[in-house]
């Protein structure tokens, strides 16, 4: 029965969020996206699960979550690696973990990269949204951010294989990036820059700002671009992975919980399949922008 089995949160964490693979057709209605923003770290682990690809994970952020099993459960971690421990004794990363009631999980600080997964069998059970459990830092749609003493509902495991120890799906993924390379499509507005700072954009170094989230990678420490035009945009539609300069000419590449509309111009698109790569880069990381096509 779903909700029947579930985990208290013991540790919350920085920012840890439910999430699954978003809400995308809403954008005509304000909402954006939302959803896992290291989708493949979400895939795996809800692959070494036997989860359907949308069941919900939780997403956490640099210094991991503790989380206490109210019923028997089986549990994985993937995405950032770092330190696992299941009922005080080490657990591995990246392959299912048994919890007996009362067992706490216990995820770490990530060692490197930025957001790690942890996904139960039967996925989090909490209500969906338009059709999805995640939460949207941006408009607010889903379950809250995770608080000490929240209760977690666990849906019905089903009769799924679990991906066994040892197989092919449970070695790790790519680590996280130490020097971040995005692939740009120029467009739409790529004609209010000058030449030149097209040209800039293609051959300089940024780093990832602090001040980024899930609505959008930020930069700095590289040359600002500089607009060929003046004056502003009405406010247009904007989509996952537009690379929008505001006025300091740093770009900032927007990501899962990104509005929908903006008025300042969209120099490129990153492809959708690069975006993982930024939701694991700390602040710091040397960033480099690809121009293609």
């Amino acid at each position: 029965m779903p909700g029947a089995a579930g985990l208290e949160v013991v540790r919350a964490g920085a920012l840890t969020t439910v999430q699954d693979l978003g809400r995308p057709g809403y954008a005509h209605l304000g909402v954006p996206r939302s959803g896992a923003l290291d989708v493949p770290a979400h895939a795996l682990a809800n692959r070494l699960l036997g989860n359907p690809p949308g069941a919900a994970t939780l997403e956490t952020t640099l210094d991991g979550v503790a989380l206490r099993a109210l019923a028997p459960v089986t549990v994985v971690v993937t995405g950032a690696p770092c330190a696992v421990r299941a009922a005080a004794r080490p657990a591995p990363w990246g392959a299912p973990v048994r919890l007996a009631a009362g067992e706490v999980l216990e995820v770490g600080p990530a060692v490197y990269g930025v957001r790690s997964y942890v996904a139960v069998r039967g996925g989090y059970a909490v209500p969906p949204v338009l059709g999805s459990r995640s939460t949207d830092l941006l408009s607010g749609l889903g379950p809250p951010v995770l608080a000490a003493g929240a209760a977690l509902p666990v849906g019905d495991p089903g009769d799924g294989p679990m991906g066994p120890v040892g197989a092919a799906d449970v070695l790790p993924l790519p680590a996280p990036p130490a020097e971040l390379v995005l692939p740009v499509l120029a467009g739409p507005r790529d004609d209010w820059f000058t030449g030149e700072s097209v040209a800039r954009l293609a051959r300089a170094r940024y780093r990832v700002s602090s001040a980024g989230n899930r609505i959008g990678l930020r930069t700095e420490g590289g040359p600002a671009l500089a607009r060929a035009r003046s004056g502003e945009l009405p406010s247009e539609g904007m989509v996952l992975g537009a690379v929008q300069v505001p006025p300091d000419g740093m770009p900032v590449v927007f990501l899962a919980d990104h509005p929908v509309t903006g008025g300042y111009p969209v120099l490129g698109v990153v492809p959708e399949e690069a975006l993982h790569r930024a939701a694991q880069a700390r602040p710091g990381t040397p960033v480099r922008f690809v121009l293609e096509g």
